[in-house]
């Protein structure tokens, strides 16, 4: 029997599941990014970024269309995080502009929501780029035209438009060489169809996991008081799913639900056909795992210390305290003419920023990106007429944008400086004399002139830029590639230097990492210094991580 309409329920669901699928597969999503860094973070922001809408859509009771689009929307515009998550919310913020108003979804309502989400995320873009996400998203728009025009049943239209998209998914890496030369597809658009499978999973009514954006039905929610952490008898929150082997039987689970009992408290243990789904407050995970696999194998292990997170959780209520009272001290002042919001990472890089005049700083950037709601958040901190913003990532900036375009009471100026370094200088450069649009523009034209280069291992083999990578490699990435491959950190380093410095350079500015010493960055820059004496060398130490060293010559 045909299906030719969705109503507001089975969206719901649809989009819930979507969710759930790529955070099942973020890490993988991760895995697809061309560079071969350990902060690959696609999958990460895509997750990111769906889960913030997906827990605005369950906190719903009984929505229509309108609460539900509007869930999803401001839900993933302000849990947008790098490039690829801001695009997301973008074509889910389309999507949901287009079918808000209807009571149910046809054919006809979801072309024509699939073309206007394509349309919103080409129009955020400033410099779109085919072969990634949005060649995705446009693919799916024109085959749900098509197709729109030859059916009315969802149940026709829905898989034409995901097979399709996963046409279009395959041919990237033939627009982009870069994809090709890495042979990977575009992880954006992957991630795409991640969500969109796992709509399609809840259409066909499969049985979905959504444990990852609400509590189980039916298991406990234990409440922790601001009492010593003692009071906790059992310390680790154990949940997993056993796919059985055979045939798990009520005495099985008797059997079993007696077992945990004797080893911890708050057990949860539902069976369903061949799934079992396990939930218990144990001290030690390790008797109800090994138990557990008499039964099968293991599934969706997660394993949270209780007693850790109560005390990290007193230490953030600590800090919302202390920073709740530096917001009322900061309110009382007067209100400044400009201020800055950094994003930064390392306890030096920090100091640093902190020492130029940021009024306040992000923490993330390349391990952690951001999203639009911690922008927002830092420009209601921030007590200035204009606020400008260093996003110091190219990952970054389209979040900045997005929060700047969320913001009426306040002028925003994002100078979309790509590196720490760029920001560094952004910040040198500012005159408080000037006029906002005078420091916007003498900010623009310096960073112009900074060359940036970072030092960070491989996490996997691969082939880029002409060259030949194995994980543990050390690779020196300047702005626009790979400029240099070794085995030792500074030989890399001084390799990727020669790529950068010439005959105009005045100036070599060194950062280095939590993982160098001072010692060694002491040696280092001797190295440097001798290799160009008519160059001014800078070394301080910036503690961030993953990157041994950042570099930039002026």
């Amino acid at each position: 029997m045909a299906t030719k309409k969705i109503n507001v329920d089975m969206l719901a669901k649809m989009f819930l599941a979507g969710a759930q699928n790529i955070e099942a597969k973020k890490e993988f999503i991760n895995e697809l990014n061309v560079f071969p860094v350990p902060d690959g973070d696609t999958g990460t922001n895509m997750s990111l970024t769906i889960m913030a809408a997906a827990k605005e859509v369950t906190a719903l009771n009984n929505p229509g269309m309108k609460e539900l689009a509007k869930a999803i929307s401001s839900g993933s515009l302000r849990g947008a995080r790098g490039n690829s998550g801001v695009i997301l919310s973008q074509l889910l913020r389309g999507f949901t502009k287009s079918i808000r108003e209807e009571k149910e979804i046809d054919v006809i309502a979801l072309a024509a929501a699939c073309t206007r989400a394509r349309d919103t995320a080409y129009k955020a873009v400033m410099k779109p780029k085919e072969g990634t996400i949005l060649t995705v998203a446009s693919g799916i728009a024109e085959k749900a035209s098509e197709m729109a025009q030859d059916t009315d049943d969802l149940e026709e239209f829905i898989p034409a438009v995901l097979d399709y998209a996963k046409e279009v998914l395959d041919k990237t890496p033939d627009m982009l060489p870069v994809l090709k030369e890495a042979g990977v597809v575009d992880s954006g658009g992957q991630g795409l169809v991640e969500v969109l499978q796992g709509a399609y999973d809840a259409f066909l009514g499969k049985e979905i996991d959504y444990s990852a954006i609400k509590p189980s039905e039916g298991a406990p929610v234990t409440k922790i008081s601001a009492e010593d952490t003692a009071d906790i008898k059992f310390g680790y929150c154990t949940e997993f799913i056993i796919l059985t082997e055979k045939e798990f039987t009520e005495e099985d689970e008797h059997d079993f639900k007696a077992y945990l009992s004797s080893i911890g408290d708050s057990i949860v243990c539902v069976a369903d056909d061949d799934v079992v789904k396990i939930h218990v407050h144990t001290n030690d995970p390790g008797l109800a795992i090994q138990r557990a696999l008499t039964y099968g194998q293991l599934s969706r292990m997660k394993i949270d210390n209780m007693r850790e997170e109560h005390q990290e959780k007193l230490i953030r209520e600590a800090e919302k305290v202390a920073a709740a009272q530096a917001e009322e001290a900061k309110a009382n002042e007067p209100r400044k003419p400009m201020g800055f919001i950094t994003v930064s990472i390392g306890e030096g890089l920090n100091s640093i920023f902190k020492e130029l005049g940021a009024d306040y700083i992000i923490e993330g950037g390349q391990t952690m990106n951001p999203s639009t709601e911690d922008m927002l958040t830092a420009i209601d901190a921030v007590n200035a007429d204009t606020v400008f913003i260093l996003p110091n990532n190219k990952n970054i900036v389209l979040a900045a944008n997005q929060a700047k375009a969320l913001v009426e009471e306040k002028e925003i100026i994002v100078i979309p400086t790509k590196t720490v370094p760029q920001g560094i200088t952004a910040l040198i450069n500012f005159a408080p004399d000037r006029s906002a649009a005078e420091n916007e523009e003498a900010m623009l034209e310096e960073i112009s002139n900074v060359k940036t280069g970072q030092i960070t291992y491989a996490v996997r083999d691969t082939k880029i830029d002409d060259k030949e990578i194995h994980e543990g490699d050390i690779m020196g990435i300047g702005d626009s590639g790979i400029l240099s491959v070794g085995t030792d950190v500074e030989a890399t380093a001084l390799d990727m230097l020669t790529h950068l410095v010439d005959e105009d350079s005045a100036l070599i500015s060194l950062y280095y990492g939590a993982e160098v010493s001072e010692e060694e960055a002491d040696a280092f820059t001797e190295k440097v210094t001798e290799k160009y004496p008519d160059v001014d060398v800078d070394a301080q130490f910036g503690g961030q991580p993953i990157y041994y060293y950042v570099l930039a010559v002026e």
